[in-house]
Formats: structure tokens, C-alpha cells, sequence
């Protein structure tokens, strides 16, 4: 399960005192990190399977591939420098490394959800539009009230019509069985075990916004322009694993078996997660994604939802302070200040057979 995706001032200050990432130079040995979630899964069986270790060699790098228990822990520690690149959320990687100056580039695009996120309400038959005047369970400033506040917009409700009780993804569950709790917001696995207890209606899921919240393998820029091929040899990696995994054969349905293991599921549960994950198998749908209309449009929606909480840095005068970069250089908030880089080129390279 992936642990809170919890967004916090925290980390951009951190990340100001400490560091501005990791130091760029040309080297051969390098670090990512990850945590556990559907659409990360094939990290840990890349490097169980010396996936990530056949492709570093092939271009004479070595990669450690880190997993970290906490969430919010491993963006935190990339950003402090402590890592290379990290998985995490369009959402996080804004407001967090990028609003804490450093620097990063979306490597990979692997997944959008696509119904992994989701909010419920006791009674059968309701509607969002019931959510008027009610409080409502989630973690507070992740993806979750995000999807809150985008599902309120869609019935002309706003936050202020509702009551945010903040609440810790390991009590929302047990929560949600009690009598004073009517509604929360939260994640797959959780999602599925809220859903199934009787009498309970899921009002909004990603499913109504898709593309909006994405996963991402986030590098730091400055280190990818001088080791190319550490994006390269991660990025071959990758689709090697997607590959395996997607495939209709005993080798594909041991890998997603492996997957469920190393996640704490049985292989039912885990492919039941990626139903609700719009995975990017193939780099060439990954980067139609990365280069459409959409995504901007998309990274605008966010940057004005983090800045309205309070998630773009301290005195941030406007959701455009941080500037974001896209294909066909296209450009979103601040053009002097771009922090974070939806770069498709290496998993064109991918489409293209040319890593």
C-alpha cells in the first residue's frame, strides 16, 4: 500500500537548508528510491531480477534501487540530495522538490489512476452532491483532497460547503465503520475495503478525472543533462520490466505474482490494483501522455490547488511562481523559474528501440 501521499511545507524547507539535490557531475554510481504502490511494483522486481542491473551495465553505471517505508520519507530524501531520482505523484513533485528549489525532471511516466482514488458515502443511492454540509475523512493536502476538490467543482460545490477531517490513512478504514463518520476519501487498498462494507455508495473516483493524478520516476536535472545514460539505462529497465509484466504468458503472470508478494497481496489483489491504474506499457502511449494538450492543462489545475493550501512555499505570491516545463517547449506558471521538466525524449527513445 502506498502510505500517505501527504504534501508538506516540510520538505520544501528542508530541502532550501540543506540541499538543491543531488550534486551534478559526471559519475558512475547512482541511487533511486521508491515506496509501495501499484504502479511501482516493477521496481522492486527490476531489481530482484537484476533488471536495473543489466541495463546500468550496459551503459557502465551501477543503480541501487532503494526502497523506502514512508512515503513523504522518500521524497524528503531525495530532495535533501539523497537520492537520484525518487517515485512520486505529479502532485508531490511540484510541491515538494520543485517548490523546494530543486531542480527535477519526470523521467518516466508510468501510470495515471484510474479509479484507485475514490470517495464513499454511507447510505445507498447517494450522490457527491450529499457531501453539502457533511465533514468528510481524509489525509489532509494529499491526492485524495485534491480529488475531493475537483470532485466538489463537478456539482458547483466548493471545500467551504464541506468540513475536511484530517485523518490518518492507517484510521480511515476503522473510521469509516463508526457511526459519527459518513464519508471519507482515500486509496486503493484501502478504497476497496471502505467500498465493501454494506451499504455505501462511491460517489467520484479518478475514473471522472483522468490523467490527473500521475505516477512518476522523478530525477534530478541537473544530474540526468550530465549522465544521460543513467536516464537511459533506467528508462530501458523499465520497459523491459513493462514488457514482462503486461505479457499473457506464465513468465508475465510470475512477475505480477512476484509484485503481489513484495506488496503484501495475493496476485487477485494486485491485479484487481491495476485495473484501477492506467498503466503505460508501451513507452510510445507514455509519451503520446507527456506530449499531449492535456498535460499542461492538467499541471495548472494542480499548481492552483496547491497554492490555494498553502503548498508552493512560504510567500508565494501566485499558483505560477514555479515554472513547469513540457514538450515542444511549452511552458506553464514561471518561464525564469522552471523547477520541474516533463522530458519525453527518453522514453522516446524507448519507443524508438534506440536505448
Amino acid at each position: 500500500m502506498r502510505k500517505p501521499r501527504l504534501l508538506t511545507l516540510l520538505a520544501a524547507t528542508l530541502a532550501t537548508s540543506l540541499s538543491l539535490g543531488a550534486q551534478a557531475a559526471q559519475k558512475d554510481s547512482f541511487s533511486v528510491c521508491w515506496t509501495i504502490y501499484a504502479g511501482w511494483m516493477p521496481w522492486e522486481y527490476g531489481a530482484a531480477q537484476g533488471i536495473v542491473d543489466k541495463w546500468a551495465k550496459k551503459y557502465d553505471i551501477a543503480i541501487d534501487v532503494v526502497q523506502i517505508n514512508d512515503y513523504v520519507e522518500s521524497i524528503n530524501q531525495y530532495t535533501a540530495g539523497g537520492f537520484d531520482g525518487c517515485t512520486m505523484t505529479n502532485m508531490d513533485a511540484l510541491t515538494i522538490p520543485a517548490a523546494g528549489g530543486v531542480d527535477s525532471t519526470a523521467l518516466i511516466v508510468g501510470d495515471f489512476s484510474n479509479g484507485n482514488d475514490g470517495i464513499v458515502l454511507k447510505g445507498e443511492g447517494k450522490t457527491l452532491a450529499d457531501l453539502k454540509g457533511q465533514p468528510i475523512n481524509l489525509v489532509e493536502l494529499s491526492v485524495s483532497h485534491y480529488l475531493l476538490a475537483r470532485g466538489l467543482e463537478s456539482v458547483g460545490l466548493t471545500e467551504r460547503d464541506t468540513q475536511v477531517v484530517n485523518t490518518s490513512d492507517a484510521d480511515l478504514v476503522a473510521a469509516f465503520a463508526t457511526r459519527g463518520v459518513q464519508a471519507v476519501a482515500t486509496w486503493n487498498p484501502l478504497l476497496a475495503e471502505v467500498v465493501a462494507q454494506p451499504g455505501t455508495t462511491k460517489v467520484f473516483d479518478s475514473t471522472q478525472i483522468p490523467g490527473e493524478i500521475i505516477d512518476l520516476m522523478v530525477v534530478n536535472s541537473e544530474t540526468l543533462q550530465d549522465n544521460p545514460d543513467f536516464g537511459k539505462a533506467l528508462t530501458g529497465a523499465w520497459y523491459e520490466i513493462m514488457a514482462t509484466m503486461s505479457a499473457d504468458t506464465p513468465e508475465g503472470e510470475a512477475a505480477r505474482e512476484h509484485m503481489a508478494e513484495a506488496s503484501g497481496t495475493d496476485l487477485a489483489g494486485y491485479e484487481a490494483q491495476l485495473a484501477a491504474t492506467r498503466m503505460f506499457y508501451d513507452a510510445k502511449e507514455a509519451v503520446a501522455f507527456t506530449t499531449s494538450a492535456e498535460l499542461p492543462d492538467t499541471m495548472r489545475k494542480v499548481a492552483a490547488f496547491s497554492f490555494e493550501h498553502g503548498l508552493l512555499g512560504q510567500g508565494a505570491p501566485d499558483a505560477d511562481v514555479i515554472g513547469m516545463s513540457f514538450a515542444n517547449e511549452q511552458t506553464v506558471g514561471d518561464s525564469a523559474n522552471i523547477q520541474l521538466r516533463f522530458d519525453p525524449r527518453f522514453m522516446q527513445m524507448a519507443a524508438d528501440g534506440e536505448l
